[in-house]
């Protein structure tokens, strides 16, 4: 019964917005299952609602997964909390801000909201995933797993190259991942994209646990000269997403250095540059 689940939930991955459809033919050579095995895959994830077939005999996703994405979305507590803050930081900035979270090792975003001076940012769509090792919201994440999951997460997807200054070893991965765990926040200085920046800060529930992180992106040629301001911004906004899920701060890493110097001058909802 294991071995089913699991070849439904490698079915359902398939499906992408680059190939939203498939075929029998073509899940059982992806999938490495004879036809017939596949067949009844696929008919029985139809039947459940999960996917829907088409009149030429392909399938799509169904329904059903909708409905059960809209009930994640409005029983997922730092998601409602984190969209207020994040609409008052594009408020305030007038660019980009991203909400992600771990899964499978890597990044997937789980909300965006795009200021009127932004920058267009094609991939950090929301449902994309993305290497977590290169964004800010990505190190923010892997900072605080332990050390033996991140190995097992490189070991199993490597450090892909997406620009000339993306980390690319496991001895630079861990420096920075140290760093970022106890400074309270981190950065992509054009390492997902050339010309884009963020500073990323994480987001705890009640126990103190990182259950995900927020980013504010910005174009590089204004993100060096204001990084202390856009630190401050995206850290004070990250702690009061926190605090309203219950996290008082007992145990944290919150660290002052990227706020204290300029904290009075560049409130999270004060910020545009």
């Amino acid at each position: 019964m294991l071995q089913t689940v699991r070849r439904a939930a490698q079915v359902l991955r398939l499906f992408t917005p680059e190939q939203a459809e498939w075929g029998v033919t073509e899940v059982a050579a992806a999938l490495g299952l004879p036809k017939s095995g596949a067949h009844l895959l696929l008919r029985t994830l139809a039947a459940e609602g999960l996917l829907q077939r088409t009149a030429s005999g392909r399938y799509r996703l169904g329904w059903s997964l909708f409905e059960l994405s809209q009930t994640k979305l409005e029983t997922t507590d730092f998601l409602l909390v984190a969209r207020r803050v994040m609409e008052q930081l594009v408020a305030g900035w007038g660019e980009t801000t991203h909400l992600a979270v771990l899964v499978d090792g890597q990044v997937l975003y789980v909300e965006k909201l795009q200021g009127d001076r932004a920058l267009e940012i094609v991939l950090s769509r929301v449902g994309k995933r993305l290497p977590a090792h290169c964004s800010g919201v990505g190190k923010v994440l892997l900072a605080h797993r332990p050390w033996e999951e991140v190995v097992a997460i490189v070991e199993r997807q490597g450090l892909p190259a997406l620009t000339p200054n993306t980390i690319t070893t496991i001895e630079r991965l861990r420096a920075e991942l140290e760093a970022v765990r106890h400074q309270g926040f981190a950065y992509d200085q054009e390492e997902v994209m050339v010309g884009l920046c963020c500073a990323a800060a994480p987001i705890r529930d009640e126990t103190g646990e990182v259950v995900a992180a927020m980013s504010l992106s910005v174009p590089a040629y204004r993100f060096y000269p204001y990084r202390q301001r856009l630190t401050t911004a995206i850290v004070e906004a990250a702690r009061r997403i926190s605090t309203q899920l219950g996290y008082d701060g007992e145990g944290s890493q919150w660290n002052d250095t990227a706020g204290s110097r300029s904290r009075s001058s560049a409130r999270a909802t004060s910020g545009r540059t």
